[in-house]
């Protein structure tokens, strides 16, 4: 009824298809691909009086890395059994970014401006478990 039956086998094949080529010329270790969504999802499907769906659900969602130092294979951190909320070493959205700006070698406080007054790029530490 969502379309993830049809949808979720393409981006796999899509994503390891990518991966597959990037690794063959050699650029994989030099590129960062990340795949995220903007938001988790219920854990159920809502029925609201418009629709049916997954609303929005800020306490567990998933994101993948790979590339770039990423060691590869990796699984980090779970969730509870409903996949309802982290159970296993929680990263935040700060923790995250600063992840993704450390394997593109640059600095999390890094200042966004020069004049050195502008907040750092992350107020978040880059998941060092992560490289390999």
């Amino acid at each position: 009824w969502n379309g993830l039956g049809w949808a979720l086998p393409r981006c796999d094949q899509a994503v390891a298809t990518l991966l597959d080529d990037l690794a063959d010329r050699g650029l994989l270790e030099t590129t960062l691909v990340v795949l995220v969504g903007e938001f988790g999802r219920t854990p159920r499907i809502s029925r609201g009086a418009k629709a049916i769906g997954r609303d929005h659900w800020p306490h567990c969602y998933s994101g993948m890395l790979a590339g770039a130092g990423i060691r590869g294979g990796t699984v980090y951190g779970g969730s509870d059994s409903q996949a309802a909320y982290v159970h296993d070493r929680p990263v935040s959205p700060e923790d995250f970014s600063a992840t993704i700006l450390h394997a593109l070698g640059i600095a999390p406080e890094t200042r966004l401006s020069p004049d050195g007054f502008t907040r750092p790029a992350s107020l978040g530490e880059p998941v060092h478990d992560l490289f390999a």
